[in-house]
């Protein structure tokens, strides 16, 4: 029977990805609504001292497979690897990091174990409500049989995320095949505290590999030195949509966002234009943030745009229309015209920081 939660710990250069943390922590909540347990799967070579800290961030044990062949991201041996744990351990749920790893290896293993595969996940959740209410107004012991004539499995994955281009939101179950398998975007999950000194077991398990498992021929790494701008990490986001009237007056926001300690980011319709880059976009299919402060200048708030921000702890809005849905979600809505409110904004920082320096 198919039993526990699998993590697959992404890692680069013996470093555990961000996302890692990130699903551990939503791993631990699932896990307590199905009462298993969270099991982190880490491949490479010489990585096994990592696993203290995937059980210190939520995992109650750790799989480690090490191999030479895996020094390196390669899709067919890591498949190989992955497929082989799988079908060993036989889990319930396995996540991976939507990222160009977790990209990659999630849908081929899922072809080779015979599942589905859920991509780009933005929410996870195991809603048992309904299961526990008709539960407690029967006399009926035959749970199984209720779960048949509802057509419903009260320990089903729910697994959104967006459809049809982000215009709605999906919720996917796989029903019928184990492990039920997801990539979650990075950002989306929030990470637990890491618990110093939990204890939890460590596993090695042998894969045994062939030189026919490595079908590409990796000649030379190289990499890029230059650090990109990571808005996910950015405890202040100074995003600009349409209404900013034109690319020049990202250099406005900016003065607000280094003032501030932050970034400047950007809504969906804006990088379309070619008014900023790509990786300061904020939404489905930009990037998922939760920064302390948030503050949407001149963006409408299309339920796109809405994802990607939404659990920030505080969102500042600025808009000329009094109707715009952004004003829905936000802590504090300013109603004017964004080129005005902006520099009269930096002008009041600027005056506050001379005053207290």
């Amino acid at each position: 029977m198919s039993k526990d939660l699998y993590v697959i710990a992404e890692q680069r250069d013996g470093e555990i990805a961000k996302v890692t943390f990130e699903l551990l922590g939503e791993a631990t909540v699932l896990a307590a609504d199905l009462n298993e347990k969270v099991y982190a799967v880490l491949m490479g070579d010489k990585i096994k001292d990592k696993s203290q800290e995937l059980i210190e961030a939520g995992a109650d044990g750790v799989i480690v497979v090490e191999d030479p062949m895996l020094a390196e991201y390669v899709t067919e041996p890591y498949a190989k690897a992955l497929t082989a744990v799988i079908k060993n351990y036989d889990p319930n749920i396995v996540l991976f990091g939507a990222t160009s790893i977790g990209r990659d290896l999630a849908p081929r293993v899922a072809a080779r174990v015979h599942t589905g595969l859920t991509a780009d996940c933005t929410h996870l959740d195991i809603d048992m409500n309904k299961y526990f209410d008709f539960l407690h107004a029967t006399s009926t012991a035959d749970t199984a049989s209720i779960e048949k004539r509802l057509g419903m499995d009260d320990k089903t994955l729910k697994m959104t995320r967006p459809a049809f281009g982000g215009n709605v939101m999906a919720t996917i179950r796989c029903a019928d095949y184990r492990p039920q398998m997801a990539t979650v975007r990075p950002g989306v999950m929030k990470k637990i505290a890491p618990q110093a000194g939990k204890q939890g077991t460590v596993e090695e398990f042998k894969v045994e590999f062939t030189a026919a498992d490595m079908n590409v021929d990796i000649k030379e790494v190289v990499k890029d030195t230059k650090k990109a701008v990571d808005i996910t990490e950015a405890k202040v986001l100074v995003s600009g949509g349409r209404g900013i009237g034109s690319p020049e007056f990202y250099q406005e926001l900016k003065k607000v966002a280094d003032l501030l300690g932050g970034e400047i980011s950007s809504s969906r319709a804006n990088v379309d234009a070619g008014w900023i880059e790509r990786d300061r976009q904020v939404g489905q299919t930009g990037k998922t943030v939760r920064p302390e402060l948030y503050m949407a200048c001149g963006i409408s708030g299309a339920i796109q745009h809405i994802a990607g921000m939404e659990n920030s702890e505080c969102v500042i809005a600025i808009n000329k229309n009094d109707t715009a849905a952004i004003f829905e979600v936000s802590d504090l809505g300013i109603v004017g015209d964004v080129k005005v409110i902006i520099p009269k904004l930096v002008e009041a920082l600027d005056k506050y920081k001379a005053e207290n320096n």
